[in-house]
């Protein structure tokens, strides 16, 4: 058998962490530190039960293909060597199988997934049909979760921190993409089911013009006067009262800026200090 072929079938080679460097393919972007650290002392206890993949990269050097998460666990746990298998994989194949592995343990958030399905395609070159074939996905469902990609990073970190499902970040891609945060606002503050979340964007559909229903809509008062006329007054009520408040209004940038300076005095100061604000 060649050399090649019996390096893809895997070979075990008991590594130092150090000579070990991280997929470049990586598409998992968190991993929650409990979770290593509770799998570094199950390796302390029982040992690596299944070994990492790698490939060899340089002379005494490899690059992991899967299993990032055991990778860091053993480094916690202070393993001197670690048990990987030896496979002769190319970029596309290093990638996908790295992939894989996180899709069939669903450990991946559907971000990550997405940006992951992204870079093989990428890779592969190939149509979105056959990656969903090689992936084991059927073809609507890989679209799908590459559509997610179309949220703005803001909006997909509102999906992340708030714990919105798929799902969730799937019902407001039917809306205008300026609407999609107010709405992905609204599904998290209220807790809404997915259904919940379909109702929702379907009522913001049925009204395109209408002020959003997720943000409390605040009227403007265009005679900004009414306001410095209140601030105004409040200063005279001061100064009436021995306060010597001062006021002073300038105009920059188009707008108004209204400085308010109230002296007081503090139990431990000699002089007084002069407390400022400015709108």
């Amino acid at each position: 058998m060649a050399k090649k072929e019996l390096q893809k079938q895997g070979r075990v080679l008991l590594l130092p962490p150090d000579c070990i460097e991280p997929s470049p393919y990586q598409a998992r972007t968190v991993f929650d530190e409990n979770e290593i650290a509770a799998l570094a002392v199950s390796i302390v206890q029982n040992g690596l039960l299944q070994p990492i993949s790698v490939r060899r990269v340089g002379l005494r050097k490899y690059q992991l293909v899967a299993g990032e998460r055991r990778l860091r666990a053993c480094r916690l746990a202070g393993l001197e060597k670690i048990p990987a298998i030896l496979a002769d994989f190319d970029d596309s194949e290093s990638a996908a199988l790295g992939l894989l592995e996180n899709l069939q343990r669903s450990q991946l958030d559907p971000f990550d997934t997405a940006r992951g399905i992204k870079e093989v395609i990428r890779l592969w070159g190939c149509t979105q049909a056959e990656a969903a074939r090689r992936l084991g996905l059927s073809q609507p469902a890989l679209a799908n979760k590459l559509r997610l990609l179309t949220l703005t990073p803001e909006q997909q970190e509102l999906c992340m921190v708030h714990h919105l499902s798929e799902r969730h970040a799937r019902a407001v891609l039917r809306l205008p993409e300026s609407r999609r945060t107010a709405a992905l606002e609204k599904i998290a503050r209220d807790t809404m089911s997915v259904r919940q979340a379909d109702k929702l964007v379907d009522t913001m559909l049925a009204n395109p013009t209408s002020p959003s229903p997720c943000r409390k809509v605040t009227p403007m008062v265009r005679d900004v006067r009414f306001f410095v006329n209140t601030l105004q007054h409040a200063v005279d009520l001061m100064t009436q009262k021995g306060i010597a408040a001062t006021t002073h209004c300038d105009k920059r940038d188009g707008c108004l800026e209204y400085t308010v300076r109230i002296p007081v005095k503090s139990e431990d100061a000699a002089e007084e200090e002069c407390f400022e604000v400015k709108v």
